[in-house]
């Protein structure tokens, strides 16, 4: 793997343009309609700053490569670009054929300006962003024990099958607060041995904590797990065979969970719980490596957590505390110096080049 580093602010902006114009692929038609709407709220309100990071290398494919495509997908909002900034450098990093990574961001609204941010950090990267219409999931959501959880863009990843355009079979789903300390395309290739999800489970956890009395002691909602052995897992990193979600029917499945829970208060959480009540004891499990998750703490308080034993492949700032927030805070936890390494932002935009 070889890389090269290049000055071009001008390819940002032509890309940026040009992202509107040449548009005339299979799947284009909700960026189109997305453009289009969203041109008006341009007119109407200013643009916010946006943030400013420094360009990152570019990162080559080794020798060995072929010309397999590894799909990822993530949520993109100027709240979190950061993190997203940080996880992509980490996964091309240390990806062996870094050209072969295909990204495929998720956003709620158009912000021009994240746009620009990853089309000049990255200028070379594989990527296409999709519209998420958050009305899809607005009316479904129910108030869970923390605001940021119950964001209808939280909720994106149940609808993938359906935003995705129809080359990719299979993907893998990272949420924008981890970085990848090892090749993606080893979680790439797992198994799934018929399964439509692949996840790291941790069965150690107390399974019933993630649903309320109420669940547990009515005589019907109880029993959704007979038959099953199941086990907590965290939905920040899936493997997902998104034909075996399309043909099964798992967005209505999980949406029907979302719906009884709008009826009757059955879990706190936001949109991990039905995703447990569904696929919980019937995903392929995948080594803990590939999710070492909590360093953000609980979802409350965002205490800091110290890493779990063993071999770490993906760090995972899952919970309240985030590490770029706490880094500039500077009280940052000692798991967060893991993360400051592909931190890309350079809070001073008047400072020279390097």
């Amino acid at each position: 793997m070889a890389f090269r580093n290049h000055c071009s602010p001008f390819l940002g902006l032509l890309s940026f343009l040009l992202f509107f114009t040449f548009v005339n692929h299979d799947h284009a038609t909700s960026i189109v309609v997305a453009a289009t709407n969203i041109h008006l709220d341009i007119i109407r309100k200013p643009v916010p700053v946006a943030p400013f990071f420094r360009e990152a290398p570019e990162f080559r494919n080794g020798d060995t490569c072929n010309q397999e495509r590894i799909h990822i997908s993530m949520t993109m909002d100027s709240n979190y670009l950061r993190g997203t900034m940080a996880a992509v450098l980490s996964i091309l990093q240390h990806s062996t054929c870094p050209e072969n990574v295909e990204f495929h961001f998720l956003w709620a609204r158009f912000e021009p300006q994240v746009f620009f941010s990853i089309r000049t950090t990255f200028p070379y990267l594989k990527f296409k962003i999709y519209r998420f219409e958050s009305n899809r999931v607005r009316g479904k959501i129910s108030k869970s024990i923390r605001q940021a959880l119950d964001q209808p863009l939280n909720y994106a990843r149940i609808y993938l099958s359906d935003i995705l355009p129809g080359y990719v079979k299979r993907v893998i789903y990272l949420d924008s607060d981890i970085v990848v300390v090892d090749d993606i395309a080893k979680l790439w290739k797992v198994d799934l041995e018929g399964k439509v999800l692949a996840a790291p489970e941790y069965c150690h956890a107390n399974f019933t904590e993630y649903f309320t009395d109420l669940f547990w002691n009515d005589p019907v909602l109880s029993r959704t797990f007979e038959g099953r052995n199941p086990c907590y897992f965290n939905t920040g990193v899936m493997v997902m065979d998104v034909e075996k979600w399309r043909e099964g029917k798992y967005t209505e499945k999980v949406e029907a969970w979302m719906a009884v829970q709008k009826q009757n208060r059955i879990y706190h959480l936001g949109s991990l719980p039905p995703f447990l009540l569904v696929l919980a004891g019937g995903l392929k499990s995948v080594d803990h490596r590939w999710n070492q998750h909590g360093l953000g703490g609980d979802n409350l308080e965002g205490k800091c957590r110290s890493l779990h034993p063993g071999p770490i492949s993906l760090l995972h700032w899952s919970g309240k505390g985030k590490p770029w927030l706490r880094l500039d805070s500077r009280r940052p936890c000692s798991v967060d110096h893991l993360w400051a390494p592909y931190d890309l932002y350079r809070p001073n935009t008047h400072s020279l080049e390097e």
